[in-house]
């Protein structure tokens, strides 16, 4: 009897304490109120042709505020009610449901997780779609195959077990193919990028913006032919990329008649070519025909250098 009085008494209590929206509404318009006569009357007091403009602003303000935070106020209040008299007095009957709920709620969120990556795999490889929606597909892979694994270390068995374990290799083969879709249209698109910039240095910034969506798929899956044929293409790309700059200029210099800085600028070109990765065939290609560019220019700066040395000669002469 006594502990059902003290029980009783517990939840009359716990009623004259429960939250009200009403009370914290009523509670802010007798703030306003009072804030609105109290400087009302310091303002007439004080001589103010009209005392309740200020008031009524500073009320309204008040009032508006109160509504703002009304929300916020009240969520809070509910949370310190439920913690101190909801949770603990449903805490026993909850721990005692909890081990028995939670296999099968698993298993449904689990379910329902995979048939969401299903479906937005198949939007991921529609046509028309961006590369970061393939990435968004891979994380929610990530996230599934966390989740079945922490499932089945808690001793899931039987048919539940055997059905998450397929998922996980469907997950799986998801996983790979998105992560290669993403690092294979991201390369492309930021490669087609650098192909359409004007200076040399943009060139070079986004194509290496390509290979590092292509190291992060590669360390994931390192022996990844595809990735590793991407990274080449790429790698080569940018090696032709200084190449040219350096050809480009060694021309100019060139057509203006400064033999040896072409010479040089042409050097520069065959230290990249050689330093870069760059296909054999590419590399013995290019070589020759930087030699026979350098063999041309020192036969003319040789010419050139004779030809000056006779003029200076021959400017020496007594004119007849």
């Amino acid at each position: 009897m006594r502990t059902e009085a003290e029980t009783a008494r517990r939840r009359r209590q716990s009623r004259a304490r429960m939250p009200s929206s009403a009370g914290y509404m009523i509670a802010a318009v007798l703030t306003a109120l009072g804030l609105f006569f109290a400087l009302w009357w310091m303002l007439v007091s004080g001589g103010d042709e009209a005392p309740w403009l200020p008031a009524g602003l500073a009320a309204s303000v008040v009032l508006l505020v109160a509504l703002s935070a009304r929300e916020v106020v009240m969520r809070r209040a509910w949370t310190r009610y439920l913690l101190e008299n909801g949770i603990s007095e449903h805490s026993d009957e909850r721990a005692r449901s909890r081990h028995a709920d939670k296999k099968s709620h698993s298993s449904a969120l689990l379910s329902a997780a995979l048939r969401a990556i299903q479906k937005q795999s198949v939007e991921a490889d529609s046509a028309g779609s961006s590369p970061e929606a393939h990435l968004e597909v891979f994380h929610l892979c990530q996230d599934y195959l966390a989740g079945t694994d922490e499932a089945l270390r808690s001793s899931m068995t039987g048919e539940k077990s055997i059905a998450m374990r397929a998922g996980q290799e469907r997950v799986k083969s998801l996983q790979k193919h998105h992560m290669l879709s993403w690092a294979r249209e991201t390369s492309v698109l930021l490669t087609r990028e650098a192909q359409q910039r004007a200076r040399t240095s943009d060139k070079i910034e986004t194509a290496n913006r390509a290979l590092d969506s292509l190291d992060s798929a590669l360390k994931i899956y390192p022996d990844e032919p595809e990735l590793n044929e991407s990274v080449l293409a790429i790698k080569e790309f940018i090696a032709s990329v200084k190449v040219a700059h350096w050809v480009e200029l060694a021309e100019r210099s060139a057509f203006k008649g400064h033999f040896k800085r072409a010479i040089d600028r042409y050097k520069d070109a065959l230290f990249y070519l050689n330093r870069e990765t760059v296909k054999e065939e590419v590399r013995l290609a290019g070589e020759e025909r930087i030699g026979r560019e350098i063999q041309a220019l020192r036969s003319r700066l040789k010419s050139s250098n004779q030809t000056g040395g006779r003029k200076m000669n021959g400017g020496g002469g007594v004119p007849e």
